[in-house]
């Protein structure tokens, strides 16, 4: 099995760009939860989507920098700059100062969403979630209008699931900690390596803490360094070789510094999963050896068995190396044994982007500023795939969608990289989708996604996919489960029938690589995977920034045992323009 190469960290986006991020993307929810005006609203979550894809940082920007950021005019130019110069804004305090902290806490809740959250609000006087549980729990919101006996049942599981989830960050947080830590930490005197460990190097989609894990000869000079990572809030502990810390976010980052001989063995326990290294340790057993985040050691004489690496651990125990994604007891040991372990995906093998979107709909960045990002990325193909006229905020019509294939088409000549005129089609309730057949010929690509009507019955939600992905004209199934990290949770479906009808139909399953989407997830990958469908890892990026997003998808496909000949973008230009033109079941 090959192993990825690569820095071991990357420098993420500029850190003002999120803190303003951020900020607008609280306003919008605050405007929501005080009932505001949805076009309002918008314009605070598109200025934010696109200050947190602007590769400038903002901190240096003027004013006329600031109103130079699609989607940024006057007014929140002004905003923007009184936040980076002061921390605040004083609107912003306002609304704080308006709704109630308990009322903001109620948009953690999978599913109620700021419009529900003003709804209870405002008709019920509620305040917290533990009031939203003990008025679900009582039948006091059946009445309020849109609600009924599904819409309870379904905000009490997901209540019960925030609570049972504790505090998890998403993986794309985590890996930006992670990038920055690892950066102060990797250049300091003695260290020899630095990497991240734990549920992130596994890449799970959410993560509890941050495990950093540093091979060094002066274990002082880390710890003394870990306590004033960026970021920090608060020193929780801070002894030899271990150091825990709490930053300003609430997120635990604990650094371990190890001795350079004792990385593999460390590196491997510190991974994990726990079934992973119990059944790792079981075999170490079996041949008369004791692991440990120490080493590796032959019970009868207590000597060390040399194994500086997690390569040479595992060979000694007559095992491949097995890639951290795949480390959760579900067969990789005995694939690992029989030399069965798949060739994954890497990053490097995706070769363009099938879902992305520009400003004709909800990006930020001009088409012309999308192909840009997509050539300088090494892309060899790109798909722009902005919204059909069904999602009505977006406006697309049939105009505007033929007026920007006239574009790509001139675009093209000079571009330097394939483009493809695509759309992101609406799976209508029923199954339907925005245009006839013969507007849908003319696109290059086509993407169907749902984006409406998340609580139909299993029964019908499985009827609606399976329509979708048996159409001729439909290409992939985006983000299949429509799933929001920590706000929306999965369809009800049955997921093995989908599968096997976009497998019959040869119908790509997309893995979306939006941060809060990673949609399909690992688990779902795998499932699918089993039925042999084809996959597309895709950015969904809404600004030139969100291209790098891919990153996250990938981790995902290797969660779910993907490898690369299964996922259509990493094919050459010859066999996805194939792939898009064969004749279909």
């Amino acid at each position: 099995m090959r192993r990825p190469t690569g820095p071991t960290y990357r420098r993420g986006m500029p850190r003002s760009n999120e803190a303003v991020a951020d900020m607008l993307t609280e306003f919008a929810e605050l405007l929501a939860i005080s009932g505001a005006d949805p076009f309002k609203i918008r314009a605070y979550e598109r200025a934010a989507r696109s200050v947190r894809g602007h590769t400038a940082d903002l901190a240096g920007l003027d004013r006329p920098g600031l109103r130079a950021i699609p989607g940024v005019g006057d007014q929140l130019a002004t905003k923007i700059r009184q936040y980076l110069d002061t921390g605040t804004v004083t609107e912003l305090d306002t609304l704080r100062a308006e709704v109630p902290a308990g009322v903001r806490a109620l948009l953690a809740v999978p599913g109620l969403g700021p419009r529900r959250a003003h709804q209870v609000f405002r008709e019920r006087g509620i305040a917290s979630t533990a009031e939203l549980h003990d008025a679900l729990h009582h039948g006091r919101l059946r009445d309020l209008r849109g609600w009924g006996p599904r819409t309870e049942d379904t905000l009490a599981a997901a209540l019960r699931e925030t609570h049972a989830a504790g505090h998890r960050i998403p993986l794309a947080l985590a890996l930006d900690l992670a990038d920055r830590a690892l950066g102060a930490l990797s250049g300091l005197p003695g260290v020899q390596r630095a990497e991240v460990a734990g549920s992130v190097r596994r890449r799970r989609d959410t993560v509890g803490d941050l495990d950093l894990l540093v091979a060094t000869t002066d274990p002082g000079t880390v710890m003394r360094a870990a306590t004033t990572l960026p970021g920090v809030d608060r020193v929780l502990g801070s002894g030899g070789t271990k150091t825990s810390v709490r930053t300003r976010a609430g997120v635990q980052i604990d650094v371990r510094a190890v001795a350079p001989q004792a990385w593999g063995p460390a590196l491997l326990y510190f991974t994990g999963s726990q079934a992973h290294n119990i059944r790792v340790r079981e075999i170490a057993a079996h041949a008369g050896l004791t692991l440990s985040e120490y080493g590796l050691v032959r019970v009868r004489t207590r000597r060390p068995v040399p194994a500086d690496s997690e390569e040479e651990l595992y060979a000694r125990l007559g095992l491949d190396w097995v890639p951290p994604p795949l480390r959760e007891d579900t067969g990789e040991i005995q694939a690992a044994h029989q030399h069965r372990l798949p060739r994954l995906l890497e990053r490097r093998d995706l070769r363009g982007d099938l879902h992305t979107h520009t400003n004709l709909t909800d990006g930020v960045a001009s088409l012309e500023e999308m192909v840009r990002a997509a050539r300088d990325a090494g892309h060899q193909y790109c798909a722009i795939t902005d919204h059909a006229p069904l999602l009505r905020l977006q406006r697309m019509t049939t105009e505007k969608a033929l007026e920007q294939r006239r574009r790509i088409r001139r675009l093209e000549r000079d571009a330097g990289i394939h483009l493809l005129h695509g759309t992101e089609l609406n799976i209508q309730p029923d199954g339907g989708l925005d245009w006839d057949d013969d507007v849908l010929r003319g696109f290059d690509i086509r993407v169907a996604s749902v984006h409406s009507h998340f609580r139909q019955s299993r029964h019908d939600t499985t009827t609606r996919l399976v329509r979708a992905v048996r159409h001729p004209l439909v290409d992939v199934l985006g983000h299949p489960t429509t799933r929001l990290i920590g706000h929306r949770r999965a369809l009800d479906a049955d997921w093995d029938a989908v599968f096997a009808e976009a497998a019959r139909h040869d119908t790509a399953l997309e893995i979306n690589s939006f941060p809060d989407r990673m949609d399909l997830d690992g688990d779902l990958t795998r499932r699918a995977r089993s039925f042999g469908v084809r996959f597309s890892v895709s950015s969904d990026a809404h600004a030139v920034g969100h291209l790098d997003q891919v990153r996250l998808g990938v981790g995902t496909a290797q969660r779910g045992w993907v490898g690369p000949d299964e996922v259509i973008n990493t094919y050459p230009w010859d066999r996805l323009h194939r792939f898009l033109t064969r004749p279909r079941p």
